[in-house]
């Protein structure tokens, strides 16, 4: 996801050092080249050993260093890098980098940097809430620096309050947020539907289906890291809630009908990945439902058609919907294709390994009135690139 793409860790003098080991590793997962910068107070809370062996890169702490293995390192590591995060970012250092002061390697290297610099402080609550550290952030954002916001909670001092750093899974994401993909989708608003819906039958049970909003959630992930303004409408799931777009929680199809519905009409792309329970209790027909004992009868009725309804009423909008088959897929789905007035249909075997609900890959064909395209096997966050490159290529 990050090959090719040099990260520049810059990490300071806090207890919270010893996180950002961990950054290291998931960005070097992901192909990332990272190069760490510490300063010597920093050092007194984590080895620079720790950050080479995790890196392969040699740390270089001072501005002076013989051995960096560059001509003049701090001009050239900040040449070097497509973005760097300072974390955690204490007090100190906020005020250096505030008022131009390069004392260090750190703070001499940011003088020389144009790439995005994100800076995740870290330090006491009441450091943090100090007027001078509160005038030294409001100065460093409106120079361009992209400040992370602390979370709340008990700090190594004692304290309770604001001022920890983020874990280093957030602190990945904001990372990944501005560097991973191109930003060729700016200017866009994207409505994506994911994850199952529940109809109740009783107090106690409801009918639903076996998704887990995998899918939809990439699709969503990779159009706001491609710049896009993204409204998730998302059924109940276990995932975590994504950042960088607006989320709306539902529970029920009609739920689902009505976020989409209202968010409509201001979309530009439309991807409607959710696995839609259509069935609802009504008074109009009965059906039986084998248990365990025997039969029950439930009062059921299919519900609205989401897509089918909504579409009929698109202008200048790309819509694409989602089919999951058991046998017939091409034929169904083709079907689907043109009576719900789709521009483009993405079609799955459930019955094929590694595609379908829950699975962190999947196998799909892209449907178009003039194409058809079976995609291989990749991983769900590749598929949802793949998808937007073929939209953006349509518009």
């Amino acid at each position: 996801m990050l090959k090719g793409k040099h990260v520049l860790l810059g990490v300071t003098g806090s207890i919270a050092a010893y996180k950002i080991a961990n950054l290291a590793s998931m960005l070097v997962k992901l192909n990332a080249d990272v190069h760490v910068i510490m300063t010597k107070n920093a050092e007194q809370f984590i080895s620079p050993v720790t950050f080479e062996t995790l890196t392969g890169n040699k740390v270089i702490d001072d501005t002076f260093e013989r051995n960096s293995g560059y001509h003049v390192a701090h001009i050239a590591m900040a040449a070097e890098a497509d973005i760097v995060m300072i974390a955690p970012a204490t007090a100190n250092v906020i005020a250096k980098l505030a008022h131009g002061i390069a004392d260090d390697m750190l703070t001499s290297t940011m003088l020389a940097c144009t790439a995005p610099i994100l800076l995740s402080p870290a330090m006491n609550t009441h450091m943090y809430d100090n007027p001078v550290t509160q005038e030294n952030m409001r100065k460093l954002e409106s120079l361009g620096y992209q400040l992370i916001e602390p979370a709340a909670g008990h700090l190594a001092c004692g304290d309770t309050g604001k001022g920890k750093m983020p874990e280093p899974e957030m602190l990945l994401d904001c990372i990944l947020q501005e560097i991973a993909c191109e930003k060729d989708m700016v200017g866009k608003k994207v409505l994506v539907t994911a994850g199952p819906t529940r109809e109740s039958l009783d107090p106690v049970r409801y009918i639903t289906n076996h998704s887990t909003g995998k899918m939809g959630y990439a699709i969503a992930e990779n159009a706001a890291r491609r710049g896009a303004e993204v409204t998730l409408v998302s059924g109940p799931t276990q995932l975590k809630k994504p950042r960088f777009m607006k989320v709306i929680d539902v529970t029920t199809a009609e739920e689902m009908f009505q976020a989409v519905n209202d968010a409509f009409d201001t979309q530009d792309i439309i991807l409607m990945a959710a696995a839609v329970a259509d069935y609802r209790p009504t008074t109009v027909a009965d059906h039986k439902i084998k248990k365990s004992d025997g039969e029950m009868n439930i009062p059921l009725e299919r519900t609205t058609d989401i897509i089918g309804t909504l579409t009929q009423r698109k202008k200048q909008q790309f819509i694409c919907g989602f089919s999951m088959e058991t046998q017939n897929m091409l034929e169904n789905s083709r079907a689907k294709l043109a009576k719900k007035n789709l521009d483009m249909i993405v079609a799955n075997n459930l019955k094929v390994a590694g595609a379908g609900f829950g699975t962190d890959t999947n196998i799909v064909t892209v449907i178009t009135k003039d194409a058809c395209e079976e995609l291989p096997i990749m991983k769900k966050e590749e598929v949802a690139g793949a998808l937007f490159d073929r939209i953006l290529s349509q518009l």
